[in-house]
């Protein structure tokens, strides 16, 4: 897939845009309405996905270090829950965490995939 440095920086500024949007949700008190799939752990997944699909497209070629640092996130996110007096931190959590993220890379790589086909 063909992806020109004017997208790449455009996939960047989402990539980080989601993040600190996921960064201060986790944090917010549980009784502040959010948007939630209904299940804690597939909002964990679907966040890491969605971050793990704009990584992909961010920084091409780099999923390794991308999925490093979704999983370092994902840690970083549970120590500080830890220090708030109305969230836990849950090693499960960055369990879905990484989950998501890897079915992120697998619908990235499927993306790249049918999209040179279709070239």
């Amino acid at each position: 897939m063909t992806t020109t440095l004017r997208s790449i920086g455009m996939f960047r500024l989402l990539f980080w845009g989601c993040a600190a949007a996921i960064l201060v949700l986790a944090l917010l008190p549980p009784s502040t309405p959010m948007p939630t799939t209904g299940w804690d752990k597939s909002n964990h997944m679907l966040a890491f996905g969605t971050l793990a699909v704009l990584g992909a497209r961010a920084w091409p070629g780099r999923m390794w270090g991308v999925l490093l640092g979704l999983v370092a996130f994902g840690v970083l996110i549970e120590i500080l829950q830890g220090f708030t007096p109305y969230r836990d931190a849950d090693a499960i959590d960055v369990v879905a965490d990484t989950a998501g993220a890897l079915i992120g890379f697998a619908i990235s790589a499927l993306m790249a995939r049918l999209a040179a086909r279709s070239a």
